[in-house]
């Protein structure tokens, strides 16, 4: 009875050092503040860009530069799936949507995670976004990481559930933590 009471003791005392040594670890993990996605033309597309996640006082600063599109507005999302390997980009899933609300424009106060509105690309197809995010995380539930960025061919109408009516996709990049830099 006492070896196996003694024995239970030191498996706990291992268990417990093991546990503390897993805190020390986490409390080391140095905090996320940027990230990156790479857009890439889906099948027949060209459009192609750079989006950054940065985060900041109040919020996370999203910034894209984005190219090849036709002039006029068009759907700009973070998606469910960090997968772009669908010739089609569907592979990315739906809207990222954690909350599962309603879609909405990204003023909204109900709206996805995901929901960013619309690129604007001018006359030579070039669109450049800039915004600070409240909803937008770079952990935790609302977090992006590990999620796609993907530009639709038309335009986000705002308020069209689940998607805004954005059409089909034309660009996708699954979003990684960047080089703080």
């Amino acid at each position: 009875m006492k070896r196996s009471m003694m024995l239970v003791a030191a498996i706990a005392l291992v268990v417990a050092m093991g546990c503390q040594k897993a805190e020390k670890e986490a409390v080391s993990t140095p905090e996320i503040t940027k990230a990156v996605a790479v857009l890439h033309p889906t099948e027949g597309s060209s459009v192609r860009g750079v989006v950054t996640f940065t985060k900041v006082p109040g919020g996370v600063k999203i910034v894209a530069d984005v190219e090849g599109l036709e002039p006029g507005k068009h759907g700009f999302h973070i998606h469910q799936w960090g997968d772009c390997s669908a010739s089609d980009g569907t592979s990315a899933g739906g809207h990222f949507n954690p909350e599962n609300v309603a879609h909405g424009g990204p003023d909204a106060s109900v709206r996805h995670v995901g929901d960013l509105g619309n690129l604007e690309a001018d006359e030579s197809g070039k669109a450049h976004y800039e915004r600070v995010d409240t909803f937008v995380t770079l952990s935790g539930s609302h977090s992006v990481i590990g999620r796609a960025v993907v530009v639709h061919a038309k335009e986000d109408d705002l308020s069209s559930q689940p998607t805004g009516a954005a059409g089909s996709r034309l660009a996708c990049g699954v979003i990684g933590i960047a080089n703080p830099q």
